[in-house]
């Protein structure tokens, strides 16, 4: 672990991205600490993420995951995984643009439904058309992806370890050039 990398890393994309299972890998060769923005508010309710929307609506999770995230983006030396919608709000995509590097997971739809279909806890996808709600999803939030993103790595048909030791070597390179400047000025 190098003082030039950055101490906080932000994975931000789509529901079925691999924002948890890169993150977890990434974190482990970055030695950093691995949080899941969802896995640490179902850890501090006690209750997982659909009975949240279900009790407290999408409003309610929203302001949950805000504050999760502006006490989880004052950590050093993590990866942070967060929702999908994490960004719909400014508050959080000021917080992860201003206090850590940023990178987007890109996915397809295609991707995304076949990682996503089965799944049971996605309260955004109990829908009767769940590929046509990911489009939804993707059109509203595809532009705020990429306008906060500092770095964007595609995930389609690749292993999370493949995807993992990109970002790093991204991010070491990063840091050896920004290293490079400095001493050149």
């Amino acid at each position: 672990m190098s003082d030039s990398l950055p101490k906080r890393v932000f994975l931000i994309g789509p529901m079925g991205a691999g924002k948890t299972a890169v993150g977890r890998r990434l974190a482990s060769m970055l030695e950093y600490r691995f949080v899941d923005v969802d896995h640490y508010i179902e850890e501090r309710t006690g209750v997982d993420i659909s009975f949240i929307f279900e009790k407290e609506g999408d409003a309610g999770f929203r302001e949950r995951e805000r504050q999760a995230i502006a006490e989880l983006t004052l950590a050093d030396n993590i990866v942070l995984a967060t929702g999908g919608g994490a960004i719909v709000t400014e508050d959080n995509r000021r917080l992860l643009r201003e206090r850590g590097l940023v990178v987007y997971l890109k996915t397809s739809i295609d991707q995304q439904y076949d990682r996503t279909r089965r799944s049971q806890t996605r309260p955004l996808l109990q829908h009767d058309d769940p590929r046509g709600r990911l489009e939804e999803l993707m059109e509203e939030r595809g532009p705020l992806y990429e306008a906060l993103a500092h770095l964007s790595i595609c995930t389609d048909r690749r292993y999370v370890k493949s995807v993992a030791r990109e970002i790093s070597r991204r991010i070491r390179e990063d840091a050896q050039q920004d290293a490079s400047l400095s001493q050149t000025r």
